[in-house]
């Protein structure tokens, strides 16, 4: 959010350095706040709220706290847009990836759509391919392949546990994936603060008319606070990713992602009385070891062609 410090080591340094504790401590930090903020969504829509109300709301309150941290009124960098089509495609993959997540969230445990979440990377490496030009190599795609086996694990096709719920989860790992691949090319001639506000205002405005159709007034004080905490968990969780980002180089904070397993699955227990089958923490395993196996190897390639690339 704030301009990236002009004493921040070079990228091949911060690569080498040990990852310093306090952006351990914020990347943890950042996935806690992401698996609170499924788990609130999932009470709501459990209780009775509708999922396109309880998304509007998560985006509303993010547009609203973004234009607040950022001072919208004196920042015109922030509404400046160098690539307008992919910024509203952003805008919408964001919020069909949340909705698809909550209807999802209604009916499956946390320690469920997480695991299917998880699998990103795979999805990510996949699609980088065709739209990016950056084609993985036999060693990534033997990665894929033992990630799926744990995908299948957990969604179980052909058994009851395959279900619409968990088309949902798949439909919503998806539209990350590609949402993650317009971020990618956007983040190379974008602003963070326009891309941030963006993201949240096109969300907040596209699901308004449905959102208005089925939403309700909140019951209480609590409920209340709860859908205006979406935005503040959602906003606080980028904020936190971004700032251990300063600290330690993308490749060190990446795999803690896989982190928000272990806060869904205390959480689902904690607030839902959930426990998570030996198939799911099985499939889950596999899809983590996978998505660790990705990350190491795209770092060792992206070192490689550092030092190709200072020896020439």
């Amino acid at each position: 959010m704030d301009h990236i410090p002009n004493h921040r080591p070079a990228r091949h340094d911060v690569d080498r350095e040990a990852m310093p504790p306090v952006a351990m401590v914020m990347a943890l930090s950042t996935f806690m706040c992401f698996a609170a903020l499924d788990t609130t969504a999932k009470y709501l829509v459990t209780i009775g709220y509708a999922a396109v109300f309880v998304v509007w709301c998560r985006f509303l309150s993010h547009a609203v706290i973004s234009f607040i941290a950022f001072q919208g009124w004196r920042r015109a960098d922030m509404y400046r847009m160098q690539n307008v089509p992919l910024q509203i495609l952003r805008g919408l993959l964001l919020p069909a990836t949340t909705l698809f997540n909550f209807l999802a969230l209604r009916d499956l445990q946390l320690a469920q759509t997480v695991s299917i979440f998880l699998s990103v990377p795979m999805f990510v490496t996949i699609l980088a391919g065709p739209l990016l030009g950056e084609w993985a190599g036999r060693r990534r795609w033997a990665a894929i392949l033992v990630g799926f086996v744990g995908v299948l694990i957990v969604v179980r096709p052909g058994t009851e546990v395959f279900s619409l719920p968990i088309i949902w989860s798949i439909l919503a790992t998806l539209t990350y994936s590609i949402y993650s691949i317009v971020t990618r090319k956007l983040a190379l001639h974008e602003n963070q603060m326009s891309m941030v506000f963006y993201s949240s205002i096109f969300a907040a405005v596209l699901m308004a008319p449905p959102a208005l159709v089925y939403g309700q007034m909140p019951g209480s004080a609590l409920e209340f606070a709860l859908l205006a905490g979406l935005g503040v968990l959602g906003l606080g969780g980028h904020a936190l990713l971004v700032k251990a980002s300063r600290l330690a180089s993308a490749s060190k904070v990446a795999p803690f992602i896989y982190s928000q397993l272990l806060w869904m699955i205390m959480l689902g227990f904690i607030v839902f009385g959930d426990v998570p089958d030996g198939w799911t923490l099985l499939g889950a395993s596999i899809i983590c070891m996978s998505g660790f196996y990705i990350m190491n190897r795209e770092r060792t390639i992206a070192r490689k062609a550092r030092k190709l690339t200072a020896k020439d």
